[in-house]
Order: structure tokens, then sequence, then C-alpha cells
């Protein structure tokens, strides 16, 4: 199938501005997608965002946000001003920071794929880049190390800085000498021109996207994490150029002043935060004792002003702390005092419990009954309810429980 719209960024990847023909357009709204004669715009594909710009006609402007498609290539964008037709001539300008810099990426990942399988045989699985950086997955059976990848940026940079040509050329057919030198076989089932990107002796491998003219250009390569993904499938993320300076310098940012909050602010981070964990720690078990024995003085004095009712002591009061820090307070009340039960409302919640060996009227079933009079919803067990929503103040709710339990444990 010949294809419909000329690809102008394959003849040259380095057009920032062109002519075209609008072959067919549709307009939802203030949206419109636009097909072109011939087009400066790359299409979404192969790891590489599609392009970005403006298509300007006549009484019109297109911002163009998405481009797609193979032999049809679809511009998608906000249009402003009048609805363009078919067979207008139109102006097309490349978002050319945007373009240049998914060029420098992809050129990159094509040299950081190839040093990774000339030094580890590792093949890389897959490849997409994003605004701030790129990943590629690799396979990779042992455990991937800083070691490693340090030993890979190293060789990669040394072929980014040796300056060498990126050639692109175009094959009805792969020669066989070219097949066989590919870093990754290509598919049997692959139709058409096949375009292969050839790195001096460092690379060679089919590919669609777009390229700068030489390893220079991309200025630098620098893995910024990596990460297991799967048994031996690990992730690389890394980023070149202008956006690897941006990423390290926001890093480093965030390092810096990281460190100068701790209260020792030598380096390293890692050391320091060693330290900090160690005091967390620390305050959590001072914590922990310091709540214990606020437990136990509080224990205390609810058990001393608590009402004896058929020989079971009931606890009843309002609770000022969170719901999820009283229930640990009165299950810990409860665990060491047999024959006790505690009804604590707080703001707008109630907490029912008992000891488990406590006979008597089951902590359920009294939220239950509570609930018919103030309102609200909630549930529980044999020895322990919660409950909420109450249309009732809690020193109401708390006074119904207390009468209903009465009530229960008398009859």
């Amino acid at each position: 199938m010949r294809d419909v719209t000329l690809k102008l960024f394959y003849t040259n990847p380095y057009l920032m501005e062109a002519s075209a023909k609008i072959m067919d357009i549709e307009v939802k709204e203030n949206k419109a997608r636009v097909l072109l004669d011939r087009t400066i715009f790359y299409p979404e594909g192969g790891g590489q965002p599609s392009d970005r710009g403006v298509i300007k006609g006549n009484g019109f402007r297109i911002e163009v946000e998405k481009v797609e498609g193979k032999n049809e290539i679809w511009h998608e964008g906000t249009l402003k001003g009048r609805i363009p037709e078919k067979g207008e001539e139109v102006k097309l300008e490349l978002d050319w920071e945007w373009r240049y810099e998914n060029m420098r990426q992809h050129t990159g990942q094509h040299i950081l794929s190839a040093i990774l399988k000339r030094m580890y045989n590792s093949d890389t699985t897959g490849f997409q880049i994003f605004p701030e950086y790129n990943k590629i997955e690799i396979n990779f059976d042992e455990e991937l190390t800083w070691e490693h990848i340090l030993a890979a940026e190293l060789e990669a940079n040394e072929v980014v800085w040796a300056n060498i040509p990126v050639e692109v050329e175009e094959y009805e057919e792969l020669p066989e000498e070219v097949r066989s030198a590919l870093r990754k076989s290509l598919p049997e089932d692959i139709s058409g021109k096949i375009r292969v990107v050839k790195i001096g002796d460092v690379d060679l491998i089919p590919c669609g996207g777009t390229h700068v003219k030489n390893t220079g250009e991309v200025g630098f390569i620098k893995v910024l994490n990596f990460y297991r993904k799967t048994k031996n499938i690990w992730r690389i993320e890394f980023a070149c150029g202008y956006r690897a300076l941006i990423y390290l310098d926001r890093l480093l940012q965030d390092y810096w002043e990281s460190l100068d909050k701790m209260p020792n602010k030598n380096r390293p981070l890692t050391d320091r935060i060693e330290e900090l964990k160690q005091e967390l720690e620390n305050a959590e078990k001072e914590k922990v004792e310091l709540r214990r024995e606020l437990w136990e003085w509080k224990g205390k004095a609810l058990l001393s002003n608590a009402d004896e009712i058929d020989g079971i002591k009931v606890i009843s009061y309002i609770e000022s702390m969170d719901m999820k820090d009283a229930q640990a307070f009165i299950v810990h009340l409860v665990d060491k005092n047999p024959n006790t039960m505690v009804l604590a409302v707080g703001k707008n919640y109630a907490i029912f419990a008992k000891n488990k060996d406590t006979k008597g009227i089951s902590m359920n079933e009294l939220l239950k009954e509570v609930l018919r009079e103030v309102g609200g919803g909630g549930g529980g067990s044999e020895i322990l309810a919660r409950g909420g929503g109450f249309k009732k103040t809690p020193e109401e709710v708390l006074e119904v429980a207390k009468r209903i339990l009465k009530e229960k444990l008398k009859s």
C-alpha cells in the first residue's frame, strides 16, 4: 500500500516548517482531526511520542496535540477560528524543542541498549519516551547493581562523545549481511520498506523513529533509576541532553534541601536517614511506653468511678480521643479486667466492649437497641461493637446506652 501522507520527517528530520494540503478533516466542537498530503509531524510509535506544533491557514489555526497513523497520518488538536476545508493549503510549524529532545532521547536509547547488549548480552524488550525521562526494559538474569550501570554509562557516553554519524538506510528487502548484523532479529511478518539505523560499529537495528545526525548531539546519557520488574526483566530509567540536566538539577536540589533539614548536615544523606530512623524508632518505643502508662492511670481512674451491676463493673464515659485510639485503649482495658464492660461515646461514635469472659448482653445487640433510639448505624460482635452517625448528642447517646444496659443486666 502506498503512503497517503508523504513523511517529510524521514527525508529531513530537521525540517521545522513546511506547507501541505488538507486531504480530509473531521471537526467536533473545537477539536479537529486533519489528514494532510505531506507532513513534518512524527506520529506516535515505537516508544517515541508524537510531535506537537501548529497547522495554520487563512482564518484558522490548529494547535496539534496528537499525531497518529502509518499510511494515513492524522493530526489532532484544538481548532481556533473557522472550520478548514478540504483542498486548502496550510503551513506546518513544528514544536522543535519537543521534537529535538525526543530525537536525542531516542538516539541515546539506541546507544545505551547497544552497550547493554554488548556488555551483558541483555536485549531491550521495551522502550518509551516520557516528557522528563525515558525507560527501557532489559532481560538480565543476575542482580543488576549500580556498578553494572556505571560501567555501561561510561561506555555509552564514550560513544556519545566520539561524535559518530547516525545513518539511516531504507530497504525493500534486507540484504543477508545486514540482517545477520542486526542487534535484534527482524520479525518474519514485517512488510513494506525497512528503515535501519546504523551508529558506526556500535548499533544496527530497524527503527521507525527520528534521530539526530551524530551521537555528539545526544549530549550525554545518565541512568536515573533501575529496578526489577519481573524475575529477569529490569526497568531502567534514563535521560539524555537537557532533560538529563533538568532531572539531575531537581534531584540534587531535593538532595541538598533534604540534607539541610537534618540535625547532622554532613553527607551522605543515607547515613543521616539511618540516624533519623533510629531516633524515630526510639521515640516510638518511648511513645508506646508512655501510652501504656497513661492507659494504666486512665484505666484506674475509670474503674474507680465504675458502676457495679449484678457483679459486673460498668465503665461509662465521654471519650475525647479519636475512635482508632479510643478502641485500642478500650480493648486493652477490658482485656486486663475480668467482669468489665465499657460504654464510651466520642464525637459521633460509640464503642461498646466487654471482657471476653463477661456474661450478659452481647455488645452488638446492645448497640442495635441503642441505635433504634438515637439513629445512625454500626455493628460488631459479642464482645465489641462500634456505631456512629447519631442524631443525638454524645451525652444523650451515653445515657441511652447506660439505661438499656442496666435494664438488660437486671432482667
